[in-house]
């Protein structure tokens, strides 16, 4: 986003199918994307060029990421396993066996240890890929996403039922707080940690509107209106605490921030007034 507005860079073309998830390369240099059940390609960002197709015969890759050093990517695999790749195509290793869902979201923690992905629809894997011992996470409902905060301690799990669920997983998992209060129905929700120290929980909502919660109290702070359809996914700026976009059905993506960052609100959990596009 400039002070221009928003241009369009390049046009990635290959994929036969649409796309199951995206992924930036820890420099920001360089993008994965995978195709549903298909094969997971690596681009360059400056010119658009695809640099690697990794594929499995017979099988078709459903998520991908990045290693923290950017040295290796990693993938799920409509089998249910866990590859991971040198950036050349060479396989490292393969974890198979139910490790994944078809399709579902994967993570690895900042010390590349851990590979983090939803093994069953109530479950989620904690592999330890040094150690070769797993861990689990039980709910009570089914899992449709989750993410990872900054410094790897804890786990931001959305389900089924309306809720979003905070895991400390330092150790045995440990559940820590709960978020209510969007709606989740039909669609696949996605929430994120954010603002000065992560200290907030944001999440879409079938709703149209934006939820911000109080990490350490669960408190609601805010729901912010504007979108015309319901919100998908959000995400917070790792640089700039005062800023989260999201994205809705509604075909746009929202650029949100803070109007006066000298402004005090009488709730001490909150850190200001948001504004979309400069505009309440």
């Amino acid at each position: 986003v400039y002070e221009t507005g928003v241009s369009l860079k390049h046009k990635l073309s290959g994929h036969q199918k649409p796309l199951s998830s995206v992924s930036w390369s820890p420099d920001d240099r360089q993008l994965l994307t995978c195709g549903a059940e298909e094969v997971v390609r690596r681009w360059d960002v400056s010119s658009g060029e695809c640099l690697h197709v990794y594929e499995k015969t017979g099988l078709g890759m459903v998520s991908c990421g990045w290693s923290p050093d950017g040295k290796w990517i990693f993938s799920g695999l409509n089998d249910k396993s866990i590859c991971m790749w040198e950036l050349d195509g060479k396989e490292l290793e393969c974890w198979k066996g139910q490790r994944t869902l078809k399709i579902s979201d994967l993570e690895i923690t900042g010390d590349g240890k851990q590979i983090i992905s939803i093994c069953r629809e109530t479950a989620i894997l904690l592999l330890d890929r040094e150690a070769k011992v797993e861990r689990f996470i039980e709910e009570d409902q089914l899992i449709t996403s989750f993410s990872l905060s900054r410094d790897s301690r804890f786990l931001l799990i959305n389900l089924l039922n309306q809720e979003i669920h905070l895991w400390n997983i330092e150790g045995d998992p440990k559940l820590v707080s709960k978020y209510r209060g969007h709606k989740r129905t039909r669609f696949i929700i996605r929430s994120c940690f954010g603002g000065l120290e992560q200290a907030f929980i944001a999440s879409g909502s079938e709703d149209s509107l934006v939820y911000i919660w109080h990490r350490g109290t669960g408190e609601l702070i805010e729901t912010l209106p504007g979108h015309s359809g319901a919100v998908n996914c959000v995400s917070w700026n790792p640089a700039n605490p005062h800023m989260l976009a999201s994205a809705s059905d509604d075909r746009t993506i929202r650029i949100w921030g803070l109007n006066n960052l000298s402004t005090k609100r009488k709730e001490p959990c909150s850190n200001g007034i948001h504004y979309c596009n400069g505009v309440y």
